[in-house]
Protein backbone atom coordinates (compact mmCIF):
# COMPACT_ATOMS: atom_id res chain seq x y z
CA UNK A 1 0.00 0.00 0.00
CA UNK A 2 1.08 3.58 -0.69
CA UNK A 3 1.85 4.90 2.81
CA UNK A 4 1.60 8.54 1.78
CA UNK A 5 -1.93 8.16 0.36
CA UNK A 6 -3.20 6.17 3.33
CA UNK A 7 -1.73 8.64 5.83
CA UNK A 8 -3.22 11.55 3.89
CA UNK A 9 -6.74 10.11 3.92
CA UNK A 10 -6.41 9.04 7.57
CA UNK A 11 -5.10 12.46 8.60
CA UNK A 12 -7.80 14.30 6.66
CA UNK A 13 -10.56 12.11 8.12
CA UNK A 14 -9.28 12.45 11.69
CA UNK A 15 -8.93 16.22 11.45
CA UNK A 16 -12.45 16.54 10.02
CA UNK A 17 -13.87 14.34 12.78
CA UNK A 18 -12.03 16.26 15.49
CA UNK A 19 -13.28 19.54 14.04
CA UNK A 20 -16.86 18.24 14.00
CA UNK A 21 -16.60 16.87 17.54
CA UNK A 22 -15.31 20.22 18.81
CA UNK A 23 -18.38 21.89 17.33
CA UNK A 24 -20.94 19.48 18.80
CA UNK A 25 -22.45 16.01 18.58
CA UNK A 26 -21.23 13.96 15.60
CA UNK A 27 -24.78 12.76 15.01
CA UNK A 28 -25.84 16.15 13.72
CA UNK A 29 -23.48 15.64 10.75
CA UNK A 30 -25.12 12.37 9.75
CA UNK A 31 -27.71 12.29 6.97
CA UNK A 32 -28.43 9.12 5.01
CA UNK A 33 -30.46 11.05 2.45
CA UNK A 34 -27.45 13.31 1.82
CA UNK A 35 -25.22 10.25 1.23
CA UNK A 36 -27.74 8.89 -1.26
CA UNK A 37 -27.91 12.21 -3.12
CA UNK A 38 -24.14 12.82 -3.32
CA UNK A 39 -22.71 9.34 -3.84
CA UNK A 40 -25.74 7.86 -5.60
CA UNK A 41 -25.96 10.81 -7.96
CA UNK A 42 -22.21 10.85 -8.63
CA UNK A 43 -22.02 7.16 -9.52
CA UNK A 44 -25.19 7.44 -11.62
CA UNK A 45 -23.49 10.18 -13.65
CA UNK A 46 -20.39 8.01 -14.01
CA UNK A 47 -22.52 5.20 -15.43
CA UNK A 48 -24.20 7.59 -17.86
CA UNK A 49 -20.95 9.17 -19.02
CA UNK A 50 -18.74 6.07 -19.29
CA UNK A 51 -19.15 2.57 -20.67
CA UNK A 52 -19.91 -0.35 -18.35
CA UNK A 53 -16.41 -1.79 -18.83
CA UNK A 54 -14.91 1.54 -17.80
CA UNK A 55 -17.22 1.77 -14.78
CA UNK A 56 -16.17 -1.73 -13.69
CA UNK A 57 -12.55 -0.57 -13.68
CA UNK A 58 -13.19 1.97 -10.88
CA UNK A 59 -12.22 -0.40 -8.07
CA UNK A 60 -9.11 -1.64 -9.87
CA UNK A 61 -8.11 2.00 -10.45
CA UNK A 62 -8.48 2.72 -6.73
CA UNK A 63 -6.29 -0.31 -6.01
CA UNK A 64 -3.65 0.99 -8.45
CA UNK A 65 -3.77 4.48 -6.90
CA UNK A 66 -3.02 3.09 -3.44
CA UNK A 67 -0.46 0.55 -4.63
CA UNK A 68 3.24 1.08 -3.99
CA UNK A 69 4.25 -1.44 -6.67
CA UNK A 70 5.99 1.12 -8.91
CA UNK A 71 8.17 2.42 -6.11
CA UNK A 72 11.83 1.53 -6.61
CA UNK A 73 11.29 -0.13 -10.00
CA UNK A 74 13.68 2.19 -11.82
CA UNK A 75 16.77 0.45 -10.47
CA UNK A 76 15.23 -2.96 -11.12
CA UNK A 77 14.43 -2.16 -14.75
CA UNK A 78 17.86 -0.66 -15.42
CA UNK A 79 19.56 -3.64 -13.79
CA UNK A 80 17.57 -6.03 -15.96
CA UNK A 81 18.37 -4.16 -19.19
CA UNK A 82 22.08 -3.86 -18.38
CA UNK A 83 22.17 -7.56 -17.57
CA UNK A 84 20.52 -8.29 -20.94
CA UNK A 85 23.11 -6.08 -22.66
CA UNK A 86 25.90 -8.13 -21.07
CA UNK A 87 24.31 -11.43 -22.07
CA UNK A 88 23.70 -10.17 -25.61
CA UNK A 89 27.33 -9.15 -26.11
CA UNK A 90 28.58 -12.40 -24.65
CA UNK A 91 26.12 -14.90 -26.16
CA UNK A 92 24.31 -13.04 -28.94
CA UNK A 93 20.80 -11.56 -29.31
CA UNK A 94 19.14 -14.97 -29.71
CA UNK A 95 20.14 -15.86 -26.16
CA UNK A 96 17.76 -13.18 -24.86
CA UNK A 97 14.59 -14.84 -26.16
CA UNK A 98 14.30 -17.36 -23.34
CA UNK A 99 15.54 -14.96 -20.67
CA UNK A 100 12.97 -12.33 -21.63
CA UNK A 101 10.15 -14.78 -20.95
CA UNK A 102 11.16 -14.91 -17.26
CA UNK A 103 10.66 -11.16 -16.83
CA UNK A 104 7.29 -10.10 -15.46
CA UNK A 105 6.94 -7.19 -17.88
CA UNK A 106 5.02 -7.82 -21.15
CA UNK A 107 6.23 -4.56 -22.73
CA UNK A 108 9.87 -5.54 -22.26
CA UNK A 109 9.17 -9.07 -23.48
CA UNK A 110 7.59 -7.70 -26.66
CA UNK A 111 10.51 -5.37 -27.33
CA UNK A 112 13.13 -8.08 -26.83
CA UNK A 113 11.16 -10.47 -29.07
CA UNK A 114 11.10 -7.85 -31.84
CA UNK A 115 14.86 -7.44 -31.53
CA UNK A 116 15.46 -11.20 -31.52
CA UNK A 117 13.30 -11.50 -34.66
CA UNK A 118 15.63 -9.07 -36.45
CA UNK A 119 13.14 -6.19 -36.77
CA UNK A 120 14.57 -2.90 -38.02
CA UNK A 121 15.45 -0.56 -35.09
CA UNK A 122 13.24 2.26 -36.36
CA UNK A 123 10.32 -0.14 -36.68
CA UNK A 124 10.97 -1.48 -33.17
CA UNK A 125 10.85 2.07 -31.80
CA UNK A 126 7.70 2.88 -33.80
CA UNK A 127 5.84 -0.25 -32.62
CA UNK A 128 6.74 0.29 -28.97
CA UNK A 129 5.93 4.01 -29.03
CA UNK A 130 2.51 3.31 -30.58
CA UNK A 131 1.81 0.89 -27.73
CA UNK A 132 3.03 3.53 -25.29
CA UNK A 133 0.50 6.04 -26.66
CA UNK A 134 -2.24 3.41 -26.39
CA UNK A 135 -1.36 2.72 -22.74
CA UNK A 136 -1.36 6.44 -21.96
CA UNK A 137 -4.78 6.90 -23.55
CA UNK A 138 -6.28 4.01 -21.56
CA UNK A 139 -4.91 5.49 -18.37
CA UNK A 140 -6.25 8.92 -19.27
CA UNK A 141 -9.79 7.52 -19.18
CA UNK A 142 -9.24 6.57 -15.54
CA UNK A 143 -7.94 10.05 -14.69
CA UNK A 144 -10.92 11.62 -16.45
CA UNK A 145 -13.36 9.39 -14.57
CA UNK A 146 -12.14 10.51 -11.15
CA UNK A 147 -11.81 14.14 -12.27
CA UNK A 148 -15.45 14.02 -13.32
CA UNK A 149 -16.46 12.44 -10.03
CA UNK A 150 -14.61 15.25 -8.26
CA UNK A 151 -16.65 17.78 -10.25
CA UNK A 152 -19.99 15.98 -9.92
CA UNK A 153 -19.89 15.37 -6.14
CA UNK A 154 -20.08 19.10 -5.19
CA UNK A 155 -22.71 19.59 -7.91
CA UNK A 156 -24.90 16.91 -6.33
CA UNK A 157 -24.17 18.57 -3.00
CA UNK A 158 -25.76 21.71 -4.42
CA UNK A 159 -28.70 19.67 -5.71
CA UNK A 160 -29.16 18.34 -2.18
CA UNK A 161 -29.04 21.91 -0.91
CA UNK A 162 -31.84 22.85 -3.31
CA UNK A 163 -33.89 19.84 -2.21
CA UNK A 164 -33.45 20.86 1.42
CA UNK A 165 -34.44 24.43 0.70
CA UNK A 166 -37.53 23.30 -1.21
CA UNK A 167 -38.57 21.14 1.76
CA UNK A 168 -37.90 24.00 4.15
CA UNK A 169 -39.83 26.60 2.16
CA UNK A 170 -42.77 24.29 1.54
CA UNK A 171 -43.25 23.79 5.28
CA UNK A 172 -42.79 27.26 6.68
CA UNK A 173 -45.73 26.66 9.00
CA UNK A 174 -44.00 23.56 10.52
CA UNK A 175 -40.82 24.51 12.47
CA UNK A 176 -39.69 20.86 12.80
CA UNK A 177 -39.54 20.33 9.04
CA UNK A 178 -37.81 23.66 8.52
CA UNK A 179 -34.94 22.44 10.70
CA UNK A 180 -34.61 19.06 8.95
CA UNK A 181 -34.78 20.71 5.53
CA UNK A 182 -31.97 23.11 6.42
CA UNK A 183 -29.90 20.21 7.79
CA UNK A 184 -30.20 18.28 4.51
CA UNK A 185 -29.36 21.45 2.58
CA UNK A 186 -26.11 22.09 4.45
CA UNK A 187 -24.96 18.51 5.12
CA UNK A 188 -25.33 17.47 1.47
CA UNK A 189 -23.08 20.33 0.37
CA UNK A 190 -20.61 19.30 3.07
CA UNK A 191 -20.57 15.66 1.90
CA UNK A 192 -20.09 16.69 -1.72
CA UNK A 193 -17.13 18.95 -0.90
CA UNK A 194 -15.44 16.34 1.30
CA UNK A 195 -15.92 13.53 -1.24
CA UNK A 196 -14.49 15.70 -4.01
CA UNK A 197 -11.46 17.12 -2.19
CA UNK A 198 -10.52 14.20 0.06
CA UNK A 199 -11.30 11.24 -2.20
CA UNK A 200 -12.02 11.76 -5.91
CA UNK A 201 -9.62 14.56 -6.94
CA UNK A 202 -6.65 13.19 -4.93
CA UNK A 203 -7.16 9.76 -6.51
CA UNK A 204 -7.20 11.37 -9.97
CA UNK A 205 -3.95 13.14 -9.15
CA UNK A 206 -2.36 9.97 -7.82
CA UNK A 207 -3.35 8.06 -10.97
CA UNK A 208 -1.67 10.75 -13.09
CA UNK A 209 1.55 10.33 -11.12
CA UNK A 210 1.35 6.54 -11.52
CA UNK A 211 0.85 6.95 -15.28
CA UNK A 212 3.84 9.28 -15.56
CA UNK A 213 5.97 6.76 -13.65
CA UNK A 214 4.86 3.90 -15.89
CA UNK A 215 5.40 5.86 -19.11
CA UNK A 216 8.90 6.80 -17.93
CA UNK A 217 9.67 3.14 -17.15
CA UNK A 218 8.56 2.12 -20.62
CA UNK A 219 10.57 4.90 -22.27
CA UNK A 220 13.61 3.56 -20.42
CA UNK A 221 12.79 0.09 -21.71
CA UNK A 222 12.60 1.37 -25.30
CA UNK A 223 16.00 3.06 -25.04
CA UNK A 224 17.51 0.01 -23.35
CA UNK A 225 16.10 -2.39 -25.94
CA UNK A 226 17.41 -0.28 -28.83
CA UNK A 227 20.83 0.03 -27.15
CA UNK A 228 20.97 -3.75 -26.77
CA UNK A 229 20.02 -4.18 -30.42
CA UNK A 230 22.80 -1.75 -31.40
CA UNK A 231 25.29 -3.83 -29.40
CA UNK A 232 26.33 -0.97 -27.12
CA UNK A 233 28.68 -1.55 -24.20
CA UNK A 234 26.74 -2.45 -21.01
CA UNK A 235 28.45 0.42 -19.18
CA UNK A 236 27.22 2.87 -21.82
CA UNK A 237 23.73 1.35 -21.61
CA UNK A 238 23.80 1.77 -17.85
CA UNK A 239 24.87 5.42 -17.97
CA UNK A 240 22.34 6.22 -20.70
CA UNK A 241 19.45 4.74 -18.71
CA UNK A 242 20.55 6.25 -15.42
CA UNK A 243 20.51 9.70 -17.05
CA UNK A 244 16.68 9.55 -17.00
CA UNK A 245 16.78 10.09 -13.21
CA UNK A 246 18.34 12.44 -10.67
CA UNK A 247 21.51 10.89 -9.21
CA UNK A 248 20.00 10.49 -5.73
CA UNK A 249 17.04 8.47 -7.03
CA UNK A 250 19.03 5.41 -8.08
CA UNK A 251 21.37 2.90 -6.49
CA UNK A 252 23.82 3.71 -3.74
CA UNK A 253 27.16 5.19 -4.90
CA UNK A 254 29.97 2.83 -5.79
CA UNK A 255 27.76 -0.05 -6.88
CA UNK A 256 27.02 -0.15 -10.56
CA UNK A 257 23.91 -1.57 -12.16
CA UNK A 258 26.09 -4.10 -13.96
CA UNK A 259 27.19 -5.55 -10.63
CA UNK A 260 23.57 -5.80 -9.55
CA UNK A 261 22.39 -6.98 -12.97
CA UNK A 262 21.18 -10.47 -12.20
CA UNK A 263 19.32 -9.26 -9.09
CA UNK A 264 17.09 -7.01 -11.15
CA UNK A 265 15.33 -9.75 -13.08
CA UNK A 266 11.84 -10.35 -11.74
CA UNK A 267 10.80 -13.94 -12.33
CA UNK A 268 7.21 -15.11 -12.32
CA UNK A 269 6.18 -17.36 -9.49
Amino acid sequence: MDTSSMLGILMGTILLLVGMILEGDLRIFWSFSSILIVFGGTFASVMINFSMDQVRSVFSLVRIAFSSKAAGRSQEIISTLVNFAEVSRREGLLSLEERAQTVDEPFLQKGIQLVVDGTDPELVRSILEIELVSIEERHRIGHRMFDQMGAWAPAYGMIGTLIGLIVMLSELDNPDLIGSGMAVALITTFYGSVASNLIFLPIAGKLRIKTEEEILMKQIMIEGILSIQAGENPRIVEEKLKSFFPANQLAQPGRSEVEAGAEGVTVRA
